[in-house]
């Protein structure tokens, strides 16, 4: 009994020495940024050359701000005597890029540590999600992404077939309050396949029958969401009126009435063709807005979409065909059709499960289809003023505008290009710490090789 004892305590020590250990260890490889106190006094940004994006830039250029909005840009703006001036002569002044749609803040090691990802609800349909509550502010993939010039991210979950509404997040603050933007930019919708296609798995045990009996149901629980949440808000305007019953409260039908009267659109993620087509046919059966996420096949029906006045976030340009019979340069390209169809588009991400730690790789993204036909002037446009438009947040962010938020770069050249690096990011005016764990990582390793000489 008392050898059973000992050993029980052993073990309970050996856990405690552990937990102890972890502990000390995330203190060690932490990066530690701090988020930035509230602009306290007017900043002048003197001497770069400004790029507005929503007009021509300006060479040796001003940028004042105050408050945490810009207050004047030109040749010759009059600096407040109590004004921090920032001398940036060389430098380059551009809007804070914006990841459009990304999972950042909601995953931190995908398909790997499960306490780590909060990417979705239990069930299917969850429209009442908000992305916003579940950011994590101490994810260290966002100082990573800031800097590399991102200053906002579009964040949506993924679970299920209604997956909540997405949020843009500003990527500096001490909680999900302080970095929230805008809330209910869409209802994410992950649309299912549409044609069936023999698995590739040759052990699977799917039948084609039990896949379209699968399809179908998906698309008749959506349906029925949206039925339902018509008759509740129906109910629910209903009860002013003499003998109408009080309709109990459901916050998952509440929060798709603004879908309904058409203030928040719907975010469908596709891909395919058929699924595009898909999703087209039942947003107008819906009366609904839509918004493509992903769009792979979207050139395919580029004049469409812009027909109905239908926007496209491109989930990424890095990648392979999406068909056999595709060029290599399909993916490299999709933006460039979109443009000359006339298509409102924007650049992000790949949607996955490694989205947020290559948010910072969006900018080359861009930069690739620049390199495939797309203006220079519309690449950085697809990850800023864009980008901004179709998030529903360009009164705020997107172009340097006087009365805009002060959400702003410095760097050492063109965003676009890979060498060029992101000295300041300002966010509402906020002088953000550039501190990251790549950082970190970097100094680490130059100091080892540095002993090795020594």
């Amino acid at each position: 009994m008392k050898k059973q004892l000992k050993s029980k305590n052993e073990k309970v020590k050996n856990v405690i020495a552990f937990s102890f250990f972890i502990l000390n260890f995330s203190f060690l490889i932490a990066s530690d940024p701090v988020p930035a106190p509230k602009q306290k006094k007017p900043i002048a940004i003197i001497g770069a050359t400004i790029h507005p994006v929503s007009g021509a830039e300006i060479s040796n250029g001003t940028i004042l701000f105050d408050k945490g909005t810009i207050t004047a840009i030109g040749l010759n703006v009059a600096i407040p005597a109590n004004a921090e001036r920032i001398n940036a002569t060389g430098k380059h002044v551009y809007p804070g890029l914006i990841s459009a749609v990304s999972n950042l803040g909601l995953v931190e090691i995908p398909l790997g540590a499960p306490g780590t990802d909060d990417l979705g609800e239990s069930g299917s349909i969850n429209p009442n999600a908000r992305a916003e509550v579940a950011v994590h502010p101490e994810s260290e993939l966002i100082p990573v992404a800031r800097s590399a010039g991102f200053t906002i991210a579009g964040v949506a979950a993924s679970g299920g077939m209604i997956s909540g509404t997405a949020a843009a997040m500003m990527l500096d603050g001490w909680s999900w309050e302080d970095m929230l933007l805008k809330g209910g930019l869409g209802l994410v919708v992950q649309w299912p396949d549409v044609v069936y296609r023999p698995p590739q798995n040759p052990f699977s045990t799917q039948t084609k029958e039990d896949w379209l009996k699968n399809r179908d149901t998906q698309l008749k629980n959506l349906r029925d969401a949206f039925a339902q949440a018509r008759a509740y808000r129906v109910a629910k305007q209903s009860e002013s009126q003499k003998s109408i019953p009080y309709h109990d409260s459901d916050k998952r039908w509440e929060s798709m009435i603004p879908v309904l009267e058409g203030k928040t659109p719907v975010w469908v993620l596709a891909d395919d063709i058929a699924q595009i087509q898909a999703a087209i046919t039942w947003a107008e059966q819906e009366n609904v807005k839509l918004v493509i996420v992903g769009g792979q096949d979207s050139w395919r029906v580029a004049s469409h979409l812009k027909a109905k006045n239908i926007p496209v976030i491109v989930a990424g340009t890095l990648s392979g065909p999406g068909q056999r019979w595709e060029a290599y340069s399909s993916a490299f390209s999709l933006p460039k059709k979109l443009a000359d169809a006339g298509v409102a588009f924007c650049i992000a991400g790949s949607y996955g499960g490694d989205n947020a730690a290559n948010t910072r790789h969006i900018r080359h993204h861009a930069a690739i289809a620049s390199a495939y036909g797309l203006s220079k002037e519309d690449a950085l446009k697809s990850i800023t003023q864009y980008a901004a438009q179709i998030l529903g947040i360009a009164d705020r962010v997107g172009s340097l505008e006087v009365g805009k938020d002060a959400t702003l770069i410095l760097t050492n050249g063109d965003p676009l290009e890979w060498e060029t690096t992101v000295d300041q990011v300002f966010i509402q005016g906020k002088n953000c710490d550039m501190r990251d764990r790549q950082k970190q990582l970097l100094e680490k390793y130059t100091e080892k090789y540095k002993q090795m000489k020594e």
